[in-house]
């Protein structure tokens, strides 16, 4: 275990400091004379829209990238890291947000891996002192974890606690943190952000990065926000707010507000999913007896920790998935277990917008037009595709979606995530459905591309289609929809009113229980 160097924050040098960062990828270039700095007893926040440059400067700071241009230094000291151990060994470690954890070991075994001059028959001996050391660090930095819990049977919150303690164990005095919160429950991010504080106390120097500005206003000290591969500015959080950030952000001013008008007065549902029950390929009950109701110009959210049914749900009420049990009904009569096209067949008018968007929705390697195109082709009249009315189809979906693109042909996987997503909800709307399903829609977008996407399903809530909205961030949840689904392990915990209910009760429910 490597020693963990305490040095107190004071008036000195940054603990790390980037200058002048440039790396090109191709002809793209990703950071152009970038700089970052933050101190030992500092949170910075790092923000920026997609394809800014900011995971690409963090990626250089932990080694896995090498800067072509510029410099690094840390303690002082100037560090050319040509991989991860190396800025490991600099006291650099990141917590990647897709975690890096062996599922079928242990807390103490994924947190230990990787010492040197450890041999097979060392692991029995060493045991005892590598859960003191641990145990150590957990005091130190107030986490906890059970050492001997395998990572497949952890929670989200679980596993970001061992891949920390995992980087504090290696020895690093800076952490870099990538999205962090994007799946955890209020209360893990509580957790979250006490453990970090803990680590200022103790004269770490941590980077965020994350796209959550109240929780950059909340946990920062600075923040550094980036712009087309620059670093346009770093701030005291004291002296900013959410507006401003999003302003040098993006370039410009822009509305942070989410427009929620009162929902259709319905007596009658236009979808009823009745006692649904469906098991997975490892017999394990997946959903389990959900029923409710999907009205005419509503939006119902659905929040849940990542796995909790929800994929399955949206899947078996697109035809893409049978069902065990239970019956989806819409207008009066069972669609259950008819493929897509059947469902179409029958005159049910829903479209489904997967979180998969390349690999369900589009075809990347398709143009625009023909993406357009695959929802309609098969009312065509004749044997050959109506290719002039295609792309005057998608050439109205382009001008109503203000999708950016040379041209109807360019192909879709070569356009922004924002612009495919317009693509995909653009040709989903277009077809009037009367009930929409998007799941995750604005995963990995621009602010200004997600708040583009709540305006379109406003939009058609306006029109009086039932949207169902699955989504991660609770805070967008509790704003946009007019009732909110809470799963746990494949169950409606409750659906409740997000105007009358807080952010914990509806975390506690996502955790399977009930508020007191």
């Amino acid at each position: 275990m490597a020693l963990f160097p305490i040095k107190m924050p004071g008036i000195m040098m940054p603990y790390i400091e980037m200058q002048g960062i440039s790396k090109q990828f191709g002809t793209v270039l990703a950071n152009d004379d970038a700089s970052l700095s933050v101190n030992q007893g500092e949170v910075l926040a790092l923000l920026g829209e997609n394809g800014s440059g900011k995971s690409t400067l963090v990626n250089m700071l932990a080694g896995i990238y090498t800067p072509d241009s510029g410099s690094i230094h840390v303690n002082g000291s100037h560090c050319h890291f040509g991989s991860p151990q190396n800025a490991i060994a600099a006291g650099v470690g990141m917590v990647h947000q897709h975690f890096k954890l062996i599922p079928v070991m242990s807390a103490w075994e994924n947190i230990s891996l990787g010492e040197k001059q450890r041999s097979f028959f060392d692991i029995f001996i060493n045991k005892n002192n590598i859960n003191k050391n641990i145990a150590k660090l957990e005091e130190r930095f107030g986490l906890k974890t059970d050492h001997d819990k395998k990572v497949y049977d952890m929670s989200v919150g679980e596993k970001q606690t061992v891949e920390i303690l995992k980087m504090l164990y290696r020895g690093a005095s800076a952490l870099i943190l990538d999205e962090p919160t994007a799946v955890l429950t209020p209360q893990e991010t509580k957790r979250l952000f006490a453990m970090l504080e803990s680590m200022k106390q103790e004269g770490c120097a941590v980077i965020i990065i994350t796209h959550k500005l109240d929780e950059v206003m909340e946990i920062s000290d600075r923040v550094t926000v980036m712009r087309k591969g620059k670093t346009i500015a770093t701030v005291k959080t004291s002296e900013t707010n959410t507006r401003e950030l999003t302003g040098m952000m993006v370039g410009a001013s822009i509305s942070l507000e989410i427009k929620r008008d009162k929902p259709s007065a319905h007596d009658n549902p236009v979808m009823k999913v009745e006692n649904l029950g469906y098991t997975g390929a490892e017999k394990k009950p997946l959903l389990d007896n959900i029923s409710f109701d999907l009205y005419p110009g509503e939006i119902l959210g659905l929040a849940g920790i990542a796995g909790s049914g929800q994929k399955e749900l949206c899947e078996i009420i697109a035809g893409l998935r049978k069902a065990n049990s239970g019956d989806v009904i819409y207008r009066g009569g069972s669609i259950l277990g008819l493929s897509p096209r059947q469902v179409r067949d029958s005159g049910v008018v829903m479209s489904f917008v997967p979180e998969d968007r390349l690999g369900m929705g589009l075809v990347g390697g398709m143009s625009v037009a023909d993406n357009i195109l695959l929802r309609s082709y098969k009312n065509n009249p004749g044997l050959f595709v109506d290719r002039v009315a295609g792309n005057a189809l998608a050439e109205k979906i382009i001008k109503r979606h203000a999708i950016s693109t040379p041209s109807v042909q360019h192909i879709v996987r070569k356009l922004s995530g924002g612009n495919i997503q317009k693509v995909l909800l653009g040709r989903e709307i277009d077809a009037a459905p009367s009930v929409l399903i998007t799941a995750y829609p604005v995963r990995g977008l621009d602010i200004g591309a997600s708040y583009g996407i709540y305006d379109l399903l406003n939009e058609e809530k306006k029109n009086g289609v039932a949207v169902l909205y699955i989504g991660e961030d609770l805070d967008v949840l509790m704003e946009l929809c007019d009732r909110l689904m809470v799963f746990h392990a494949g169950k409606i915990m409750d659906i409740v009113d997000p105007r009358t209910v807080s952010k914990e009760e509806i975390g506690l429910l996502m955790l399977g229980e009930k508020a007191a």
